[in-house]
This record gives C-alpha cells, structure tokens and sequence, in this order.
C-alpha cells in the first residue's frame, strides 16, 4: 500500500522543494516507486526535473478540479521509478476555485485515490503558505516531512504549522502524522547553526533525520540544469547529504 507525504514548510526559502526533487530522486534509485505531485504554482519541482511548465496542457491544477485523470497527466522523469504530476501558475487560481466547492479540502485526496497504491510514495510539493492547497495536500496525506532551515527564525513558522496540523488531524484526517524534520542550509562551522539545531530538537525530538543537508552550491545550480543532484553533481556534499537521507528515510519506513 502507497504512503503519501506532504513536503510543507509556509516559511519560503527552506529548502522544501530542493528537499522534495533530490529525495524523491535517491529514493527512486534505491529502487522504490516515487510520484512527486508538485502543488505549487510556482511550479518549481516541475522545472527541477527539466518540464517545461509553460507548455503543459494539463497540470495537478486540472486533477484538483476533477477535468484530468491523475493518471493522464503524470510524467516520466530521467529517473528510473521516479514520475511528476507537473505544475505551473493555473494553480493559484485553485485557491479561489475552490471556494465554493463541497467537501473543498478533499478535492485531492479523492483524486489521488485511485493511483495511491501505483506506488510505493508519493510526495507533495506543497506552496510556501497555509492556504487550501496545503490544507488539502494535509487532508491527502499520511504524514508531513518538514524541512527547516538551520537559523535565527526557523522555529517562528513551524509553531504555526504544526498548529494547521494539529487541526486538521482532529477534524479532517485522524491519521496524519509528523514523518519527520529534515534540517537545510546547514553550517557547522557556525555557532548559530549549532544553536538552533538544538532548539529544533528540543522540540521535534526524536523526529528529526540525523542526516543535516549543508549549503551547497551544487544543489542551488542543479535546477537550472533541470535535473536532481543525484545527476547533475553525485559527488558533491549536497548529494551525499540526500544519499544518505533517503537511506535514512527507507530504513525508518520499513520498520
């Protein structure tokens, strides 16, 4: 049975996309099925792995309105076992389109219900806020993968986030869990990285992966190359940062 996890951080610039493409890219290659769902306007999962957004004829926007199939709009990616469910801008108007709809925060998760066993994960790329697309991203899924960045305002956001969680495991999907905190940007040549690293454990405990991505300009240059770290840079620090990340996560979700 497929597990779905959303990627959602509402604090921008926290390495949540970067998390979700090279993740998803080391877990595909450890030989697992993988359906990245980008659910950003943005569209920036979608561009990380080299579709060009602007050209799509269909998006997860129009598998969130129910005029698609999921199935017909998903994308192989270079990756073997590894697909998207692309994105561009017609998604911010979901915001507004749903409004009005009935049961408006399980629009995806009923979309996805149909390919959810296809796979053996599938991760939401969710925006950078607490809108209806995140909350329906929530509803869909099993658990919730936090990425946050190792400085002064990390845990500013989180306390927000984890209250919409929180809510929505009380009223709208009893089953949501917290997979886990991965911590980006990390410096550890930095006493302030250093600090707030032990504030974020004193918080999350024992669901933070042990395995810190540093800053590394490898992984801020592989999405203009459209490929995962896994391609563009495999020997970097970055890389072997999601490497061993990704063995991580395996090896916590087989026990």
């Amino acid at each position: 049975m497929g597990k779905i996890i959303a990627f959602s951080n509402q604090k921008g610039g926290v390495g949540k996309t970067t998390t979700a493409i090279n993740l998803a890219a080391y877990v595909a290659l450890a030989g697992k099925k993988v359906l990245i769902v980008d659910f950003d306007p943005q569209g920036n999962a979608t561009s990380g792995y080299g579709v060009e957004k602007n050209r799509l004829e269909s998006t997860s926007y129009d598998v969130l309105m129910g005029d698609s199939e999921a199935q017909e709009v998903i994308l192989p990616t270079m990756i073997e076992n590894l697909w998207i469910m692309p994105s561009n801008s017609d998604l911010a108007g979901a915001e507004v389109d749903l409004v009005a709809a009935h049961a408006r925060e399980s629009a995806l998760k009923r979309a996805l219900a149909p390919i959810k066993d296809s796979y053996d994960y599938i991760f939401i790329d969710c925006p950078p806020s607490l809108g209806l697309l995140t909350l329906n991203a929530l509803v869909a899924s099993d658990s919730v993968l936090i990425p946050i960045q190792s400085e002064f305002f990390a845990l500013e956001g989180v306390t927000q986030l984890m209250y919409t969680i929180n809510i929505v495991k009380q009223r709208l999907n009893p089953q949501l869990t917290i997979n886990g905190v991965v911590l980006t940007m990390y410096d550890m040549r930095t006493v302030l990285s250093k600090q707030v690293t032990s504030e974020i454990y004193k918080y999350f405990s024992d669901k933070i992966y042990t395995v810190p991505v540093p800053r590394n300009i490898k992984l801020v240059e592989s999405p203009s190359f459209g490929v995962p770290i896994a391609i563009h840079a495999p020997r970097s620090n970055g890389a072997l940062a999601y490497q061993a990340l990704a063995k991580q996560f395996i090896g916590r979700e087989e026990k």
